[in-house]
C-alpha cells in the first residue's frame, strides 16, 4: 500500500513501516477502511491538483475564444471600440474596424476532415494459435462495442478538442447500470477543465491520484442517492468554466467527484481503488465493498482515462494545439486587416475643414438630397477645404499576405491540402501533391491511433473481467450479411498450463496485440489506389504467364490490399499451371489415338472405333474434372489448349 497521500492511511499511520501498513487490509470486512476523514483529505488533494493547473484551465478558456472568432474578447477589446495603452474605451467615428478572418478556423476544420477521413477501425491479433478464435470475435465485436456508445460522435468531438487545445481526454468506464442492470462498457470524452492530476508528471498513469469531477444538479442527486437529502452538498471546488454565449446559471448544481487511486497490495500487485463522493458526503468506496477490497475496482489496475497528445509540453501530461501555435500571425492578420479597412473607410468618406468665419448650414450639408447648401458669408479654398486621406502603400497588403502564407507554412495546411492548386490538372498529379503534403496529418492520426490501441486495450480488459454473461452481438459478415454471434469471458480468463515442479498449477492469461487500420479511405486515396491498379494491369501483372515476374515486384512493393492481389496473382498461376498440364496429357492421349484413326480410315479393323470414342470420351472427362471452366479458367483453356 502507498503509505502517503493514499486513502485508508490517517496522518498517526504515516509512518508506519510497510508491513504494518499492509496489515491495514486484513481489518474486518465490516470495517470501513476509508471514511470522511479521507474524503477531507481528498478535497485538500483536489484543491492542490487544481491549483497546480490553474494556468491551463486559463489558456484552454481563451482557445475557446480563438476558435469561436471572440479573439477580440481574449485580447480584451471588444469588436467595434478602440481603446487606448491603458485599455479604456476611446470615443470614435467611425469606430475602428475589428474584422475576424477566420485562416485559424479554416486551419482546424482541414486538419479534423483529414482525421474522420481516415477514422481507425481495431483489428485483434492473437500471440499464441489457441487464442485465435477470440481474436477474431474481438476484431468482430470491438466496432459494434464502439458503436453502442456513439464513439465516431466522440472520436469527432475529441479531435476538435486536441486540434484546439493539444489534447484529447477519452474515459472508458464499466456502467453497471446499461443493458437493464447488464451492465456493459462506457466510452466518452472527458472535458480536460474537469480532469485533475498530480502536478508535475507527464504520465497520466503515473499520477499518485486522479480526479474526474461533474457539476450535477441536485434534485437529481437527491434521487440517486437518498442519503444526501438534508445534507449540505455545495461545490468543494470552484470548476472553471467557458465563457458561453447563454447565462448558464449552476447555483443548484453540485460538484460531484470521481477520484481514483492504485495501492500496493500485500502480493505487490498495483490495484485500481475508486471513491465518490459529493461534498464532504462519501457515496461509495471501492476498499469499503468486500468484493473490490482485495482485487480493486478494475483488475487491469490502470487509471480509466487515455490523453490523445498533439505536442507534447514537459512536466505535464497534457499538450497544446493550433491555437497556441497560429494565433499570434492570426492577431496579426487581423490587425493589419483592421488598419487597411480603417484606411480604405476614412478614404472612402469624404471630411472637410471649414473656417468659422464661413457660416454653412451644416444640416443641408449633411444631407445628401438636398439639391443646395446655403452658406452665409463668401466661399474660397482658404474657408472650405477637404481633407484628403492618402491610401495605405501596397506594402502593406503584402506584408498581411506574409502573414497568411506563414500560418500555412506553420500549420502545414498549404492551398493543396485543402484542394487548391495551380497549374496542375491530373487526378493522379492532385492525389499524389496532397499526399506528399499530408505529412503532418498523418502524425497526428498515428498519435490518435496509438490512443485509440490504449482504448481498446481497457475495453478488451473490462470485457476479461465484467462479460461473464454471454450476449449476442449483431456483426457484419464478409458479404455485408448480417450475423449474430455470442460472446463471455471464458475465452479471456487466465488458462491452465500445467504444473510447476511444487505442483502447483501454472497458468496463461490469453494476451492480443492490436493493430489500426483506416476504416473509410478518402477520396484522393481511392483515386490513388485506382490508379495504381490501373498501372498494374497496363504493365501485365495480371496476364498469369507473368505471374513469376510479377510475384517479384510486388514483393518490393507496399501498398494497403497487396496481400490480396498476391493472392490473385497466385491464383492465375496455379490456374495456368493446370491447363497446361492437361494440354500435355491431351496431347497424349491426342497422339495415343491418331494410329487407331488411321487404321480405321484406311480399311483396317474396325474394331478400335469403339476403343477410339472411349478414349475420347474420357480426355473430355479429365477436361471437366480437372478445369474449373467458368470464368477465368475458361478464359486460359481457350487461350492455351489447341482444338483437337
Amino acid at each position: 500500500m502507498e503509505r502517503f497521500g493514499v486513502p485508508g492511511i490517517t496522518e498517526q499511520e504515516k509512518d508506519m513501516s510497510p508491513e504494518m501498513a499492509a496489515m491495514l487490509l486484513t481489518r474486518p470486512e465490516d470495517a470501513p477502511i476509508i471514511t470522511d476523514k479521507d474524503v477531507e483529505r481528498g478535497i485538500d488533494l483536489l484543491t492542490k491538483y487544481k491549483d497546480g493547473k490553474s494556468n491551463l484551465e486559463s489558456r484552454i478558456v481563451n482557445d475557446e475564444l480563438w476558435w469561436e472568432l471572440r479573439h477580440w474578447e481574449g485580447i480584451g477589446q471588444s469588436k467595434g471600440k478602440r481603446v487606448d495603452r491603458s485599455g479604456k474605451d476611446v470615443k470614435s467615428t467611425p469606430p475602428q474596424p475589428k474584422p475576424t478572418s477566420a485562416w485559424l478556423f479554416n486551419t482546424i476544420q482541414n486538419k479534423h476532415a483529414d482525421a474522420m477521413d481516415n477514422y481507425p477501425e481495431p483489428v485483434v491479433l492473437p500471440r499464441e494459435k489457441s487464442d485465435e478464435q477470440s481474436a477474431k470475435t474481438l476484431s468482430q465485436i470491438l466496432p459494434v462495442v464502439q458503436e453502442y456508445n456513439h464513439f465516431e460522435q466522440v472520436y469527432s468531438d475529441n479531435w476538435w478538442e486536441k486540434l484546439k487545445h493539444g489534447t484529447a481526454a477519452y474515459g472508458v468506464f464499466w456502467d453497471s447500470q446499461k443493458d437493464n442492470g447488464l451492465g456493459d462498457i462506457e466510452i466518452r470524452n472527458i472535458d480536460l477543465l474537469n480532469l485533475f492530476w498530480e502536478p508535475g508528471i507527464t504520465d497520466i498513469q503515473k499520477s499518485r491520484n486522479l480526479f474526474i469531477v461533474d457539476l450535477v444538479d441536485n434534485d437529481l442527486l437527491e434521487k440517486e442517492y437518498p442519503e444526501l437529502e438534508g445534507k449540505q452538498k455545495g461545490k468543494v471546488i470552484d470548476v472553471k468554466e467557458y465563457i458561453y454565449d447563454d447565462s448558464v446559471d449552476t447555483s443548484e448544481k453540485s460538484v460531484v467527484v470521481d477520484w481514483y487511486y492504485k495501492v500496493k497490495t500485500p502480493s505487490g500487485r498495483t490495484a485500481l481503488h475508486y471513491v465518490k463522493f459529493v461534498g464532504s458526503t462519501l457515496l461509495y468506496a471501492s476498499q469499503n465493498d468486500p468484493e473490490y477490497r482485495e482485487r480493486g475496482f478494475y483488475d487491469h489496475g490502470m487509471y480509466p482515462v487515455v490523453l490523445d497528445v498533439m505536442y507534447p509540453e514537459k512536466g505535464t501530461p497534457i499538450g497544446f494545439g493550433y491555437v497556441a501555435i497560429c494565433k499570434d500571425p492570426q492577431l496579426y492578420i487581423d490587425k493589419l486587416s483592421a488598419n487597411i479597412l480603417e484606411n480604405a473607410m476614412m478614404a472612402t468618406k469624404k471630411r472637410f475643414f471649414v473656417s468659422d468665419s464661413t457660416a454653412i448650414n451644416e444640416e443641408e450639408f449633411l444631407d445628401w438630397n438636398r439639391p443646395m447648401v446655403h452658406v452665409n458669408g463668401e466661399l474660397g479654398d482658404q474657408r472650405v477645404k477637404e481633407i484628403v486621406t492618402q491610401p495605405l502603400s501596397d506594402i502593406y497588403v503584402t506584408v498581411a499576405q506574409m502573414k497568411i502564407e506563414e500560418m500555412k507554412d506553420t500549420a502545414a495546411n498549404r492551398d493543396v491540402n485543402s484542394g487548391g492548386t495551380t497549374n496542375v490538372t491530373a487526378a493522379a498529379a492532385i492525389a499524389a501533391l496532397q499526399e506528399a503534403g499530408n505529412k503532418a496529418s498523418r502524425d497526428m492520426i498515428a498519435a490518435s491511433y496509438r490512443a485509440y490501441t490504449q482504448i481498446n486495450t481497457l475495453c478488451v480488459e473490462l470485457m476479461r473481467q465484467f462479460y461473464d454473461v454471454s450476449r449476442s452481438f449483431r456483426i457484419t459478415g464478409e458479404g455485408n450479411e448480417y450475423q449474430f454471434v455470442t460472446f463471455d469471458n471464458a475465452g479471456l480468463q487466465d488458462q491452465v498450463t500445467g504444473l510447476d515442479t511444487l505442483g502447483n498449477e501454472m497458468y496463461r492469461r490469453p494476451v492480443f496485440d492490436l493493430k489500426i487500420k483506416a476504416q473509410k479511405k478518402n477520396p484522393f486515396s481511392r483515386m490513388e489506389q485506382n490508379e495504381r491498379a490501373k498501372e498494374l494491369y497496363s504493365l501485365g501483372f495480371f496476364a498469369p504467364e507473368n505471374a513469376q515476374a510479377s510475384l517479384i515486384a510486388l514483393e518490393m512493393m507496399d501498398f494497403e490490399g497487396i496481400q490480396t492481389v498476391r493472392e490473385k496473382v497466385m491464383q492465375g498461376q496455379t490456374l495456368l499451371n493446370m491447363v497446361m498440364q492437361m494440354q500435355q496429357q491431351l496431347a497424349v492421349i491426342t497422339g495415343a489415338l491418331m494410329p487407331q484413326e488411321e487404321t480405321r480410315q484406311t480399311g483396317g479393323n474396325n474394331t478400335g472405333g469403339g476403343e477410339a470414342e472411349a478414349h475420347s470420351e474420357f480426355a473430355s472427362g479429365i477436361m471437366e474434372a480437372q478445369t474449373p471452366m467458368t470464368g477465368y479458367g475458361q478464359a486460359l483453356a481457350k487461350r492455351s489448349v489447341p482444338s483437337v
